[in-house]
């Protein structure tokens, strides 16, 4: 008998100890949502815009490695415009940049030249990421051009050394215009250090200066 009560006793501490923990398991589901609510928050506000300017050094257009002065050397062939809207020497203001501290930028007028501009997308010799709608190539800065302009989706291979690995990389055609290009000197806005023969803006991304 004794034998036979301890027994219903054993099983019936078992089944409350049993049912405690499920209880204490299940206790606050409110609190565990919670709880994975402010991780997700935290890991939501930990996550930083990206920086306009560095996009526009490093991502579209990629001009992160670009080398902003030249030597104001000029390719083989590319004629001077007979009748520029921006004369050498005069001053004009920079609407459209290719990076941080360029737009807005007062310019000097180095050179114009009448030609083909190109954006092209290609993949460095250098390897890493392939650089998309690079501003910009002129006809003369492409291997073997003839004297036919080049259409978007045209595969070419560039001459033009404005970015490390530019060089002989194999290039897409993105947009053609023909249009008046300029070499230019200008001191960026955000302070660094004054660029001198830059390579290439085109017409529609100067205005007056004021």
């Amino acid at each position: 008998m004794k034998k036979w009560m301890m027994g219903i006793i054993a099983l019936l501490t078992a089944f409350s100890l049993t049912a405690c923990g499920a209880a204490s398991e299940d206790a606050n589901p409110d609190e565990a949502e919670n709880n994975q609510t402010e991780e997700q928050g935290t890991d939501q506000t930990g996550t930083e815009e990206p920086n306009k300017e560095e996009e526009a050094e490093t991502g579209h257009g990629g001009h992160g490695d670009m080398d902003h002065s030249g030597s104001g050397e000029v390719p083989e062939g590319l004629k001077e415009a007979e009748n520029p809207t921006y004369e050498v020497g005069s001053k004009a203001k920079i609407e459209e940049g290719h990076m941080g501290g360029m737009e807005g930028a007062e310019a000097t007028i180095v050179g114009a030249y009448d030609t083909t501009v190109y954006a092209v997308s290609y993949d460095p010799t250098t390897g890493g990421e392939r650089v998309e709608k690079h501003k910009w190539v002129v006809h003369e800065e492409i291997k073997d051009a003839g004297e036919q302009p080049y259409e978007p989706g045209d595969e070419v291979t560039l001459e033009a050394e404005h970015m490390a690995g530019m060089g002989s990389a194999k290039a897409e055609i993105d947009t053609a215009e023909q249009t008046t290009v300029y070499m230019i000197d200008f001191t960026p806005t955000d302070g660094s250090d004054k660029v001198t023969n830059h390579q290439w803006v085109t017409e529609a991304e100067l205005s007056p200066a004021e």
